[in-house]
């Protein structure tokens, strides 16, 4: 075998505490060795040219090329490698940034780590074997999870592209938490205005199927044959018959049921369609509160419906959907203000959350627009508004910035003060991050144009003092305490993993991380990609955005998709698991532990049967190599005797 061996520079990123030239020639003494040199930016056209021209001229039927992750530029040398006629799987890469460059600014120690790294890369190569992709068809139908603005945005888009789209809802009305915002920053337009056209797109988008009211139950399959199971939650009216008249939720006479769109600022019925713009605009009875569901009597909405929609007897539905990607837009949660019990939400109702002030000031909402306190319905004259809560806090465990609060809350004041221009407004704050488009300005237009008072501290308390609240915190820019009487606070509460969201990643088989928010492929180069191929991220299920970004990200989703539905095959990756019938005792061991129920059951025709891995399936996890008894299984591309090679190579390090 002759191997070829290139040591990328990095600028000095490596090479500033790696001596690279040594790391190629102690690669030339290494067996089957014939090439080796370092190389400012091996990842470059021209270090890619450079591999090339070596592959050629030294008849090389193998590289190695140590450089960065191979999470960053394993798929570029492959290609590269490709191009001069190896196969791809005649590669292997040795990571000398992260885990040396990156690590350590001792040269010698670094220079001596990063010879051994490539001595296992050297060793692991010469048991490669050249792999060789299969192709499978694709189902040019996206499924997007989850009908916020950033989901919205990616099925029109896909739409756009003349593809079917499933759009699939939990709630009764796509539209997400835009739907309950009064206006947006920094331009302070309508949310309407911006969400309502879309929304009406979608529901008049012949190729967008809508399932409101409706959750993934189960999917398996993959990229571009996905079968997703949605479970249609009863909503006990038919919605092939609603016309979204209204007539049963003026009838109704349960009307005493928390409004959830309204953050609970109000009551509404228990059948009811959950704010005027909604899409689909069906009506929706809650079971927990229906008389008829409860206790048997009524049936009011029935009797009057005019086109007979309501139906107690509904079951939830069980839809099997196939499709060829899947993009997960389910939004996020905000956090619980009540584990700050010093500052008295959920105690005091005058301490409020930013979304339930949204509330307060739409004019849908529960005061028709006008603000005044829920305790008394007095108008405010004086309102603090507290950011961070529940962001940036390592004591809650969410060390996170939330990224929109200090605009929401810019925003919040300058509404108040239009609404209220006697008014007094105070916000407290850390310090204010404002990094978007006209964002700093938006902010500096509330305190010099609109008075709103920024106070640098945190609050450390507020309790009751008559019937208003106190505020008790520290202005660290005067060195001085503070206390501010409000006849109203606003807590800024942070931004979550929206609930539910750890088991439908599951379902999904896509990582997530600590905080519940799904983790992208690389932080950089597949912002919008997962670990499973054809699973697609947009918006805020991915980490903390606002409007714009979760927006743009939807797009971006959407165009990975369209890119995949481009071609009618696609390959499969070759590093999968294989089983050796002859070792399998067919314990099953490795169907139970499969994440992506890839191993299945093969009869024999002389009787009996053994594990069989799906290739088309299969993502290369090596769980069920791990797990098998016999070692029956081997991962392509990892083999046993590959890793053994490097184990080997190791330890002949003497170090």
């Amino acid at each position: 075998m002759r191997i070829g061996v290139f040591v990328c520079q990095c600028g000095t990123n490596i090479a500033g505490t790696v001596d690279t030239p040594a790391v190629a020639r102690a690669a030339l003494e290494l067996p089957d060795v014939v090439y080796a040199t370092s190389y400012m930016y091996t990842c470059s056209e021209p270090g890619q040219q450079e591999i090339q021209r070596a592959i050629k001229e030294h008849d090389l039927h193998g590289v190695v090329v140590a450089a960065c992750s191979p999470r960053m530029h394993e798929p570029t040398f492959r290609r590269a490698v490709e191009r001069a006629g190896l196969n791809r799987y005649m590669f292997e890469m040795a990571n000398i940034r992260e885990h040396v460059s990156w690590v350590s600014n001792d040269v010698a120690a670094n220079t001596l780590k990063a010879a051994e790294l490539v001595r296992m890369a050297v060793s692991k190569l010469r048991f490669n074997q050249p792999l060789f992709s299969s192709k499978v068809p694709v189902t040019k139908r996206v499924m997007i999870i989850g009908g916020g603005v950033a989901g919205i945005q990616a099925a029109l888009d896909c739409a756009e592209g003349g593809h079917d789209v499933v759009l699939v809802e939990k709630k009764t009305s796509i539209g997400g938490t835009i739907a309950k915002l009064d206006k947006t920053f920094p331009t302070v337009d309508c949310s309407s205005c911006i969400l309502g056209p879309k929304m009406v797109d979608v529901a008049k988008k012949e190729n967008i199927t809508l399932y409101a009211s409706s959750e993934v139950e189960s999917v398996s399959g993959y990229v571009g044959n996905f079968k997703v199971q949605i479970r249609k939650k009863t909503t006990y009216v038919d919605w092939s018959k609603c016309t979204g008249c209204g007539e049963c939720t003026q009838k109704c006479p349960s009307k005493k049921v928390p409004d959830a769109f309204n953050e609970f600022m109000g009551k509404t019925t228990a059948i009811n369609i959950p704010f005027p713009q909604a899409i689909p605009k069906k009506a929706a009875i809650n079971a927990d509160y229906c008389l008829y569901l409860t206790k048997g009597k009524c049936g009011v909405c029935k009797k009057i419906c005019p086109v007979g929609a309501v139906n107690f007897e509904m079951k939830d539905e069980i839809i099997t959907e196939d499709v060829g990607a899947i993009i997960a837009a389910t939004g996020f949660g905000l956090f619980d203000y009540s584990a700050y019990g010093e500052y008295g939400g959920g105690r005091h109702p005058d301490v409020i959350s930013g979304l339930q002030y949204e509330r307060i000031l739409s004019a849908s909402g529960p005061y028709g627009g006008h603000i005044q306190r829920p305790s008394d319905g007095r108008e405010p004259k004086s309102i603090v508004f507290l950011a961070c809560v529940g962001s940036r806090d390592a004591s809650v465990g969410r060390p996170y910035c939330s990224g929109v609060c200090c605009m929401y809350i810019a925003k919040q004041a300058i509404l108040t003060r239009d609404h209220i221009p006697d008014s007094k407004c105070y916000v407290f704050y850390m310090d204010i991050r404002s990094p978007g488009k006209n964002y700093d300005e938006f902010v500096r237009r509330a305190q010099e144009e609109y008075d709103v008072q920024y106070v640098r501290g945190r609050v450390a308390k507020i309790y009751p003092r008559g019937d208003r609240m106190v505020v008790q915190g520290m202005d660290t820019l005067l060195g001085a305490q503070v206390e501010v009487e409000a006849d109203l606070v606003v807590l800024a509460t942070g931004i979550e993993a929206s609930p539910g969201a750890n088991e439908l990643a599951e379902k999904l088989r896509i990582s997530y991380d600590q905080y519940g928010f799904y983790m992208e492929s690389h932080p950089k180069l597949r912002p919008v990609e997962t670990n499973t191929a054809g699973v697609f991220l947009a918006g805020a299920c991915q980490g903390p955005k606002d409007i714009p970004s979760s927006v743009a990200q939807g797009s971006a989703a959407s165009a990975k998709v369209l890119s995949l539905f481009a071609k009618d095959m696609i390959e499969s990756d070759p590093q999968v698991a294989m089983v050796r019938e002859a070792v399998c005792i067919s314990c099953g061991k490795c169907i139970d532990v499969c994440p992506f129920k890839a191993i299945q059951w093969k009869e024999l025709r002389g009787g009996g049967r053994k594990a069989e891995v799906l290739s088309s399936v299969c993502q290369g996890c090596g769980l069920c190599n791990a797990t098998c008894p016999q070692k029956a299984i081997q991962l392509q591309h990892m083999t046993d005797n590959q890793i053994l090679a490097e184990i080997d190579a190791l330890c002949a390090c003497g170090t």
